[in-house]
């Protein structure tokens, strides 16, 4: 006999980071989800840990990077290590100190923390008892093509087993986040497609005994025994190694002494001594990705289960967090009836080519500590360092470019010129204009689901600024109103931010069109959070945002927003009625 089957909206396989990060925007939408986990609880120890600029961006704007960045290392700098050609024995030798970030790229910083412990902050957002079946395994998964037609069939059968018993659900979209030997990705027949290289590297968590005088530093350390890449973690005790293995050495092989054995050569003349071993692996690297991304775009991979690479350059738990964060806030856009179902479908166009670039930096970055690829080709330890620094805006997650689309819409103009669309949008110090307090911009840019339109209105004291602004307004509250359903929050699907260039004192609280400071919330109360300055501050000093976005004040400009904090269309203060066509695109009408 069949089992009747459970009916859920998403089916997310997995609890991994992208299945975690794809559920906070669920719970933020109030979707009808659930996590199906074949571990018999929470993730307890992580094997990922360097945390993007671009991921602590994406906690700070869920409300939850406080904890994040203080528990965490906080990587400032990165030491280069080579042989001394002065020593006959080779032995290493410092030769270059370097930022880990610049500070252009992010406001916020490159930090290293347990993935446990960012899966368990995710977690905490999805509500006093989160939706999570655990040790319940994937068995399969079906999708009827001809169903999947209709946007409120459940087109996706999925079955599983706990305890012994098997379980059957049904759900309208399906989302595998279940890892590299991923059962949805061989359930729908997709392959992996890549290759795998002869290098073996060993990884451990360990406490070290040492004179090495940077052991709290990130180390970058090419030696004639072979390459480490140091990496401090949380705690400051704690350091993981990643550590080149001779050529010709098997995975099956290797053993935690060979591994520190060979640690230790590689740190002449340094002693190294191991006070304990919290955790150690060893694999051979290799850059593989899935032949395809989606079904009937019901069913969709993310993370490992479609894209696995070295773990050197830091990238996998973030990119497949960033997945999960790309897919989430779409699905949820859909579901509650705000848009057309072809949003999801540039889940594929965005994350499959992000998935290919990374698997092509991966391939390139890895040759950096490939003692016979260095050799081989001459490249001398100054060329590692600088190939590395040059890496850093790829590495810090802010080098993600969408391609145009229905949501990115790439026009040629200067109006913004330090923002590019389908970037992350930048973030710069600004005043609020309500209470005179200095904050990042997008402090003021919760990611709880909505889209956000931000004017740089110039100065508003001139009488010619303060018309046009009046204009502006009474175009973008029509627009906004056109989208929101008649019972929700005028601020709720379209927000909005104003930026002047002005002397706030200059300006009185009623000049300020009443679209910028709507009645909203369960009070109905005039909400005055959304309006802010470029000037100086009373403590902070000056954030000059109108020169970092690169928007001149007599001009102004209009910057759409994407929930996920992407660039999506920037145009001219004297184009707003541009933006009705642009959001007609994806979203649907709910007044006319």
């Amino acid at each position: 006999m069949t089992p009747e089957a459970e009916k859920v909206d998403v089916l997310i396989c997995g609890s991994g980071s992208a299945g975690l990060c794809a559920a906070v925007w669920l719970a933020r939408f109030g979707i009808n989800y659930k996590i199906l986990e074949r571990r018999d609880g929470p993730l307890r120890i992580g094997q990922a840990d360097g945390v993007q600029t671009r991921t602590v961006e994406i906690f700070d704007s869920f409300g939850i990077a406080e904890d994040l960045l203080k528990e965490a290392y906080h990587v400032l700098e990165v030491a280069f290590w080579s042989p001394d050609p002065e020593d006959p024995d080779g032995k290493i030798r410092r030769t270059k100190y370097a930022a880990d970030k610049e500070t252009a790229i992010s406001h916020q910083p490159h930090v290293i923390l347990n993935q446990a412990r960012l899966n368990a902050l995710m977690t905490s957002q999805l509500g006093p008892t989160p939706p999570v079946e655990y040790e319940c395994e994937v068995k399969g998964v079906e999708v009827d093509e001809e169903a999947a037609k209709d946007p409120d069939a459940y087109a996706v059968r999925v079955t599983a087993v706990k305890d012994g018993k098997e379980r059957t659900y049904q759900a309208k979209y399906v989302l595998g986040c279940d890892g590299a030997h991923s059962i949805v990705r061989k359930s729908l027949g997709f392959k992996m497609v890549g290759d795998s290289s002869d290098a073996v590297w060993g990884v451990m968590d360990i406490y070290p005994r040492t004179d090495f005088p940077d052991i709290r530093k990130k180390c970058v350390i090419n030696s004639g025994a072979g390459s480490i890449l140091i990496v401090p973690r949380e705690g400051d005790s704690m350091v993981r190694f990643y550590t080149e293995l001779p050529a010709g050495t098997k995975v099956s092989d290797v053993s935690l002494e060979s591994l520190q054995a060979h640690a230790r050569k590689v740190f002449r003349p340094y002693a190294m001594d191991f006070a304990e071993t919290f955790w150690w692996s060893a694999y051979a690297i290799g850059q593989r990705r899935a032949d395809y991304f989606h079904r009937a775009h019901r069913v969709f991979l993310t993370g490992d289960a479609c894209h696995t690479h070295s773990p050197k350059a830091g990238q996998g738990m973030n990119v497949s967090l960033q997945d999960g964060h790309n897919m989430g806030w779409k699905l949820g856009m859909v579901l509650r009836g705000l848009a057309r179902p072809e949003l999801v479908e540039t889940y594929v166009l965005e994350r499959e080519r992000t998935a290919t670039e990374l698997i092509d930096f991966d391939r390139a970055f890895t040759k950096l500590f490939n003692s016979k690829y260095r050799q081989e080709n001459h490249v001398s330890p100054q060329q590692v360092a600088e190939q590395f620094v040059k890496a850093g805006r790829y590495t810090a997650g802010q080098a993600v470019r969408y391609d145009p689309s229905t949501i990115t819409v790439v026009t040629e103009s200067d109006i913004a010129a330090n923002l590019t669309v389908g970037m992350a949008f930048k973030s710069a110090q600004v005043v609020r204009f309500c209470d005179a307090k200095a904050m990042q911009l997008v402090k003021a840019m919760p990611a709880d689901g909505q889209w956000y339109v931000v004017v740089f209105a110039g100065d508003m004291s001139r009488p010619e600024s303060a018309e046009r602004l009046k204009k502006v307004a009474g175009s973008l509250d029509c627009i906004a109103h056109r989208f929101t359903p008649s019972e929700a929050y005028p601020d709720s699907v379209i927000d909005r931010i104003l930026v002047l260039a002005c002397d706030r004192k200059q300006v009185e609280q009623h000049e300020i069109p009443t679209f910028f400071t709507p009645v909203t919330g369960k009070w109905g109360m005039k909400c005055l959070t959304k309006v802010f300055v470029d000037e100086e501050s009373y403590n902070s000093g000056h954030g000059h945002a109108y020169e970092a976005y690169g928007v001149h004040p007599e001009k102004g400009a209009v910057v759409v927003v994407r929930p996920d904090h992407y660039v999506a269309k920037v145009t001219t203060l004297n184009d707003v009625d541009s933006l009705q066509q642009f959001f007609e695109g994806f979203m649907v009408s709910h007044h006319i």
